[in-house]
């Protein structure tokens, strides 16, 4: 039995949880999400928790509990706290801030990169070279995180780009002069 599949979820006050059909959906006080089940798990919704069951014990039902537990649980942290992802921008001259519902970032091109800001998602620009994307869903937090991060993917010789916050850049040592 999968280890993550076989612990139950706790739904926190203020969460409502339909279930109908495959078709899940989850209220709470940041928004409302919803996301089809698998036909290879079973739900068993109490007022306090939802336990994920497995059908059978075939190898795509095993694959799919795990994941689908997490994938519920996601959506309950999600309405509930929220997620966040930090990114940071190395190198002279690189910045960005929010105009609208752009963000605009200088990034050494000779054009500036309009990036329009998804519905759900809220980006905070702390200082011009550290922004914070934060939402209720996890997937597209990520997903937002890694199109901004693919602008300008970090290089490893000065590290110039834009990183996630908590990633680390191997650096390589540059060119030997000739003797």
């Amino acid at each position: 039995m999968s280890r993550i599949g076989k612990m139950p979820i706790e739904i926190p006050k203020g969460v409502k949880i339909a279930f109908a059909d495959y078709n899940l959906s989850v209220q709470g006080p940041n928004g409302a999400l919803a996301r089809q089940i698998m036909t290879l798990v079973s739900l068993d919704i109490s007022e306090t928790c939802i336990e994920v069951k497995r059908c059978d014990d075939s190898t795509a039902a095993r694959a799919a509990h795990g994941l689908t537990r997490t994938l519920i649980n996601n959506m309950v942290v999600g309405v509930t706290n929220g997620f966040k992802r930090d990114l940071e921008i190395n190198g002279v001259g690189y910045r960005a801030e929010v105009k609208g519902k752009d963000l605009v970032l200088a990034l050494g091109y000779s054009h500036p990169v309009n990036f329009p800001i998804p519905d759900g998602i809220t980006i905070d620009v702390e200082k011009m070279t550290k922004l914070s994307v934060k939402g209720f869903d996890k997937e597209l937090v990520g997903q937002t995180a890694a199109k901004i991060r693919s602008f300008r993917s970090p290089e490893p010789y000065k590290g110039k780009g834009i990183k996630y916050a908590d990633e680390t850049i191997l650096r390589k040592a540059g060119k030997t002069g000739k003797k």
